[in-house]
């Protein structure tokens, strides 16, 4: 989502084996769905606009069960990573942890009070992340809103110690310039440091921490063994004559909303408001633009980026409206608030990335529900390039994107509008692939548990991923 301009208060380790089997150990029976009605239709499916809270979806998806949030913790669900048996969900008030060894019945392990928004998340061995980018009194999970005029406003990372999931301890911070909206964490290549790659935006004159231009990322190095150690390695340009200027239908790029790391391949893809950028991350302390691309017809805020496995391909998110906005309408139209195919052509530095076609929900939504292009990730099928998103209030939408040319969803999963006289705010965050289940974050409603079920997708039930943070993208099964 789209931060509102300050002063605001506001791995990739994997092992695919032929195994199918999960653990399983739960003493906890997750709350039914406070959905009204369960109903089924084709994948792209005639525009009628479900009931409030009616459920709707293609045969082959299914919801297994939904928690609702919980107090403390009962403000904007945002991102999600996983290790082993453990979902981490991300919320602006801190973080919850969840068993899903029996994803039919997902425990609380803990529940950790940190505000600061949006606290994106992630996790890598014993260490957790999260991104602050609300100016705060200071670094604590006491802290309170602060103004970015105020020098000693802090933003940026925190790290966590997750070795007793029970019980995660606050280890260190490392504050960035202009906070941390994203991150993305991309391993050493002896695995013994681990980089942050922090993405932030709107710099202001008269924000001391945040000052114009700023065309940068932030590095920060951490030692895996002793992260009290991480700090702030480079800061480098990612555009040294600009970015993009900003239009009446365009973000200026200020910096980067979000990137997508590929280690395996030592490459990235970089989602920053105005441009699309290829990057080599060969050298991790200095990743290096091999390719921009603009679209000032249709896009408004590139938000993220998905590689094929092969690395031939990026998917661009464009966050039309910012996450707050109805756009999955007839008058937003097909081409706007949409995803992007581009291939990736030539070697080396040579690689260009080239528009084949966009793809948005073929549903048409009510005007009183946010919906638009959000955080999702690949599925990991042999041979064919499928991936499930979120797209807010406009649910779940699983995807083939095999022809870059051609597009198509082959099912769907959506709870009606929140309500059907008011824009309120809610819907699926982020919608992720885990071990044979889709698991989303509900800004309003919770954590859901869902079960794809298609013959298209059938070989990811081969991968087992050891450790899952999305922008941090794995080669699965040695990739094809």
């Amino acid at each position: 989502m789209i931060g509102l301009p300050k002063p605001r208060l506001r791995q990739a380790r994997i092992v695919a084996v032929a195994a199918a089997g999960l653990l399983t150990a739960s003493v906890l029976v997750a709350p039914p769905s406070s959905a009204q009605v369960t109903s089924q239709a084709p994948a792209a499916a005639t525009n009628t606009i479900p009931g409030v809270d009616e459920i709707v979806s293609s045969p082959n998806i299914r919801l297994v069960t939904n928690l609702p949030k919980v107090a403390p913790l009962d403000a904007t669900n945002s991102d999600l990573a996983f290790q082993g048996r453990y979902a981490f969900a991300g919320n602006y008030n801190g973080f919850v942890v969840y068993d899903v060894s029996r994803p039919s019945s997902p425990q609380v392990v803990s529940r950790v009070l940190c505000p600061g928004s949006q606290n994106d998340i992630s996790v890598y061995g014993d260490l957790l992340f999260l991104s602050t980018d609300s100016s705060r009194s200071d670094d604590s999970c006491n802290s309170t809103a602060q103004g970015a005029d105020v020098k000693e406003s802090w933003e940026g990372i925190k790290i966590f110690d997750i070795r007793d999931k029970a019980n995660p301890r606050y280890v260190k911070s490392v504050e960035t310039a202009c906070g941390s909206h994203t991150h993305t964490l991309v391993p050493g290549k002896d695995k013994k440091i681990v980089y942050v790659y922090v993405s932030s935006y709107s710099p202001r004159a008269n924000f001391p921490d945040c000052q114009p231009p700023h065309d940068s990322i932030s590095i920060i190095k951490v030692p895996v063994k002793t992260p009290t150690k991480a700090a702030v390695v480079a800061t480098p340009n990612l555009f040294p004559d600009g970015g993009f200027e900003g239009s009446e239908t365009g973000s200026a790029t200020t910096g980067c909303h979000d990137i997508t790391a590929y280690p395996s391949k030592d490459l990235a893809a970089g989602a920053c408001m105005g441009d699309g950028i290829l990057m080599d991350i060969r050298n991790r302390e200095a990743p290096r633009v091999i390719n921009r691309v603009r679209d000032t017809t249709n896009f408004a805020f590139w938000h993220s980026a998905t590689f094929n496995n092969s690395g031939t391909k990026v998917v661009f998110t464009d966050e039309l409206g910012g996450g707050g906005a109805a756009t999955c309408n007839e008058e937003v139209g097909p081409n706007r608030g949409a995803d992007a195919i581009y291939d990736i052509t030539g070697r080396g530095d040579h690689r260009k990335m080239v528009f084949r076609s966009y793809f948005k929900i073929p549903r048409t939504n009510a005007d009183t529900e946010n919906c638009v292009a959000h955080n999702g990730s690949l599925i990991p099928v042999l041979g064919r390039d499928i991936m499930v998103q979120a797209w807010y209030q406009g649910g779940i939408s699983v995807w083939d994107f095999t022809d870059s040319r051609n597009p198509k969803e082959i099912a769907f999963w959506e709870r009606g509008p929140i309500s059907n006289e008011q824009m309120i705010g809610g819907g699926s965050w982020s919608a992720y692939y885990y071990n044979g289940y889709i698991y989303s974050n509900d800004i309003a409603k919770g954590f859901d548990v869902l079960k794809l079920s298609d013959w298209r997708t059938w070989t990811a039930e081969l991968v087992r991923y050891q450790e899952l943070n999305v922008q941090t993208q794995p080669t699965y099964l040695g990739g094809w």
